[in-house]
Order: structure tokens, then sequence, then C-alpha cells
């Protein structure tokens, strides 16, 4: 069965707004890397996931310059690149399509926001049929605030990982998958 890695929205765009500076995992370039390294040595697909709102003059409008790959992530040209303009990657993409034409059924996911795109992918991943690996410590958030109570970024990705597990993902971590990967290869 042929696996994907779907690394979400790890762009400038969220580099250049202010909240930023309050992430959970401003190093997030390392983990996914270290993701894109299991998945060429296991010849996985890597898909590359932005989110861009042409027109909307903010810093997901492609027109201002950041709706661009983080410096440092190890893309190739033979990754798939897919912009998206809705909350998950496959409702406004051909992301689907491109998976099947793969022979996909397998997906981990990671990336920028754990609790809205990573989250609101695999959900969808899920529904639509594929065995969901997500990776908690390859993703990124910042605390939300709303009515005056703040949720620290920590409790996002515990409730993000707690709906998630055993529902429509098998949570973990880079770590984990670099171990299954050395014992797979005994």
């Amino acid at each position: 069965m042929s696996r994907a890695l779907i690394v979400i929205d790890v762009q400038d765009s969220f580099r250049v707004r202010p909240d930023w500076e309050h992430t959970n995992n401003p190093g997030i370039t390392d983990k996914v890397n270290r993701l894109v390294r299991l998945a060429r040595d296991a010849g996985d697909t890597v898909v590359w996931v932005l989110h861009s709102e042409p027109g909307s003059g903010d810093v997901f409008d492609p027109a201002l310059g950041h709706v661009r790959l983080m410096a440092g992530l190890e893309q190739h040209e033979d990754d798939l690149v897919v912009l998206k303009t809705s909350h998950n990657a496959f409702t406004t993409t051909n992301l689907q399509q491109e998976l099947t034409l793969r022979g996909v059924r397998e997906l981990t996911t990671c990336g920028i926001r754990t609790e809205q795109c990573v989250e609101t992918t695999t959900r969808v991943a899920s529904d639509l049929g594929y065995q969901v690996t997500f990776v908690s410590d390859a993703t990124g958030t910042h605390p939300i605030t709303r009515d005056g109570v703040t949720l620290p970024a920590e409790e996002i990705v515990r409730r993000t990982e707690f709906v998630l597990a055993d529902r429509f993902a098998t949570v973990t971590t880079v770590d984990a998958l670099e171990q299954r990967a050395r014992e797979e290869a005994r």
C-alpha cells in the first residue's frame, strides 16, 4: 500500500504574523525535515500544501510573497505542491485525485496550525477512507484567546491529540516513527 507525507502550511505567511513569536514549535522545520527524510527513504510521496488567499491583501495573499515554504525545508522538484484556499487540503484542491493516481491509501500529516488546518485535513482524510498518522510534535500552533480566556498552545495540542486518537488517526511523534523505521530496516 502506498503512503504519502502531507506537510500542511509550513510557510512564511505564519512567520511574518505577530503571533509567530508565541508559537509552541518555532523549530518546526527540523521535525518536518526528519519526516521528509523518512518518507523519501520509504519511497513515499511528499506533498507540500500551502494556504493561499488571492486578493486578500494579507500574509496569505500570494502577491505579497509570503506564500512559500519556510527556508530550510527539504523540497525536491518531484514533490507534489498543492495550493489550498480552505482549512483542509482536500476541499479546494486536486489532492485526492493526485493521491488516487499514485495509489496512496495511508497518509502522515503534520504542519501549522495543529488544531486548524492539520486537524481538519486529518479528519477529512479519515472520512475519505485514508489510514492517517498525525505527527503531533511536527505541528505548530499558538495560544488562542476568546472571550477573555486564553488556551495555551500545549493545551490545544493535547486536545487535538485527544480527539483525533483512535477515531481519525494514530497519533505519534517523529522519534517514534524514526524508531519504527529503524526496527523495520533490521
